[in-house]
């Protein structure tokens, strides 16, 4: 999966809170100055173009909706990374966060008493 810019992923973070939209409504969620309209409109094309939002026609104008879920995303390109990364092992990540103190060994015992407790 593609990885969202910094703006794309603004636009995306105010579709997931705020579901379906027209441009002119995604334009007012932003404060003073606002992104201009022709800006917005290309990014929402753009996203829609490479999966991650559709939309309905009414009359001459688009509401855009999100075809992925923020969560979604977020399983999607944690896999990505592992992927070009950790050479498709998540063994190799959760080892990698260890080494690098970002888990503890005590915290994974808990992580797997959980799942043992699910099963």
């Amino acid at each position: 999966m593609k990885k969202l810019t910094n703006k794309e992923k603004e636009i995306m973070d105010l579709y997931w809170q705020h579901g379906p939209m027209f441009v002119r409504e995604l334009q007012e969620l932003y404060a003073e100055p606002r992104p201009h309209f022709n800006t917005l409109s290309t990014i929402v094309r753009i996203l829609e173009r490479e999966g991650f939002l559709a939309h309905k026609q009414f009359g001459n104008t688009y509401q855009y909706y999100p075809l992925i879920s923020e969560a979604e995303y977020g399983r999607k390109s944690i896999a990505g990374i592992i992927k070009n990364y950790f050479d498709d092992s998540y063994l190799s990540a959760v080892s990698s966060f260890v080494k690098e103190e970002k888990i503890s060994v005590e915290d994974l015992r808990e992580l797997i008493n959980k799942i043992e407790q699910e099963q």
